[in-house]
């Protein structure tokens, strides 16, 4: 009796050219060839995760596909799938703007990881109607670089990403129900709860900025007296200021001197404090102090006499942790 002949085994569906239309795939850190293979089968880009595989086995370069989001297309071979997640012009770049982070931490960002020059940056954050900044912020960009993650595609502009920041803030705000009118007053509080406190206690310190601004006529003559913004007039975001830095009348923004709000918003505040400066917890406070750097425990008082006692806490504090606690840090 003859031996039967072995069946040929099935050819590996693939599909043939460069592909029909583009669509945005991620790759996860540490994904094997047959896991993006199957990444790929999933959205459409290859006609088999068999495929894929063989030509991922195939190319020599293939281990150095790196995480990150791809621009590729529906339909491509098995081949070409591989060639352009090796192709840097393919990755979409990921950027991600934290909560707090100030206008020049942004433009930073948007040069280290967007792939952006200095004057490009410059250039859209000086464009308000490309980037379709509202008329309420006066031409200036902070507060309205929304916190959150940005893919940047191939060939995007530094003006594109920047206006869908300036975008989604809006929406932000709209979704929220902010006024239009009220928009540049509600990001300036909110970047100063941000910047003032943990979200524990976002909605007691938007509540002593309401009571701070209405107390014209009391203990704080309507000055908001947050150390936040004089620092963010000097050009920093940590440390304390010095005793002359506090008594300078010519940073606009030393909110111990000069009663209102601050000329802008002083970071990207998050939805968190934007929430909070429009729903305040209740309360009579009228000042509040952070007396652990490290955890962010904060007191609040309605008095003077009761805040003397809080900063002798911070006082004792600052005693132990003298370098958190100096001008410069």
């Amino acid at each position: 009796r003859g031996l039967r002949e072995a069946a040929p085994a099935p050819s590996v569906s693939d599909y043939k050219g460069a592909g029909e239309t583009e669509i945005q795939v991620e790759i996860p850190d540490g994904a094997s060839g047959q896991e993006i293979g199957q990444i790929l089968y999933d959205k459409g880009v290859v006609a088999s995760v068999g495929a894929f595989a063989d030509a991922y086995a195939a190319n020599a370069n293939s281990g150095n596909i790196q995480a990150g989001i791809y621009t590729l297309k529906t339909k491509m071979s098995a081949a070409n799938a591989v060639a352009a997640l090796l192709d840097p012009a393919s990755q979409t770049r990921r950027l991600t703007i934290p909560e707090g982070f100030t206008q020049t931490q942004v433009k930073e960002k948007l040069i280290s990881t967007g792939g952006f020059t200095d004057a490009q940056v410059d250039a859209a954050f000086a464009d308000a109607a490309g980037i379709g900044l509202p008329a309420a912020a006066g031409g200036h960009v902070e507060g309205w670089l929304a916190p959150d993650t940005y893919n940047i595609s191939q060939g995007a502009t530094a003006t594109e990403v920047v206006a869908e920041m300036v975008k989604r803030t809006i929406s932000r705000l709209k979704n929220a129900g902010v006024a239009e009118a009220d928009y540049e007053t509600v990001l300036i509080k909110a970047s100063i709860v941000e910047r003032e406190a943990t979200p524990t206690y976002y909605g007691q310190v938007a509540r002593v900025i309401d009571n701070r601004l209405a107390d014209t006529d009391g203990d704080t003559q309507g000055k908001l007296g947050m150390d936040s913004t004089i620092l963010y007039g000097l050009g920093r975001s940590g440390g304390m200021p010095t005793q002359a830095e506090l008594d300078d009348a010519s940073n606009p923004y030393n909110t111990r001197i000069h009663p209102g709000l601050p000329p802008t918003p002083i970071n990207q505040p998050s939805a968190d404090a934007i929430k909070a400066v429009l729903n305040p917890e209740a309360g009579d406070w009228l000042y509040f102090v952070t007396v652990d750097l490290n955890s962010g425990e904060t007191l609040f008082a309605a008095t003077a006499d009761e805040h003397e006692k809080n900063k002798a806490k911070l006082d004792a504090y600052c005693t132990k942790h003298p370098i958190q606690c100096s001008p410069q840090s």
